[in-house]
């Protein structure tokens, strides 16, 4: 198994449990309605990774998977949003929030770093494909990144000084 094989497969990996992540986390905090859209967004992104990946993967000879689906649909969706629902006003709700984006900024932070070694194995390589994937969709988790660092900058003085 070759490098390029070797980050393909941790970047299809790394998108598919970040798209999961964003999913669950727009559920989970349906009642903030900024966090649920722009994660319901996000996690479109990193599905169409996941699927950019496994079609590249494939040109490479490598089987990366089909694309899981949107796992907000039925009754998981359901139990999420009365969970959200119940727990609005409770303190621990912006502790959790917090914790939730710190835990995507992380899986956002090591994406970045397998698109950045997708890319300069691509150069290296003279592989156009592989540098055009990883030069389209690398922004985009760059934008993911800034997203939660600026939602935990906005929320961190207001949640943690609530609780003293």
């Amino acid at each position: 198994m070759n490098g390029v094989t070797l980050v393909l497969r941790a970047l299809h990996h790394g998108e598919k449990h970040l798209a999961g992540e964003l999913t669950a986390v727009a559920e989970r905090h349906r009642t903030e309605h900024e966090v649920h859209h722009v994660a319901t967004d996000l996690a479109r992104w990193s599905r169409t990774h996941v699927r950019r990946l496994a079609d590249t993967g494939r040109d490479h000879g490598v089987h990366l998977g089909a694309p899981s689906g949107d796992d907000s649909a039925g009754l998981l969706s359901t139990l999420r949003e009365k969970t959200a629902e119940a727990t609005v006003h409770r303190p621990e709700t912006g502790l959790l929030l917090l914790r939730d984006l710190r835990k995507l900024h992380l899986d956002a932070a090591g994406n970045s770093l397998y698109w950045e070694m997708l890319a300069q194995a691509a150069q290296a390589t003279r592989d156009t494909g592989l540098l055009a994937l990883a030069s389209e969709c690398h922004p985009e988790t760059l934008r993911q990144m800034r997203w939660t660092n600026t939602m935990i900058k906005n929320l961190s003085p207001q949640v943690l000084a609530s609780l003293q």
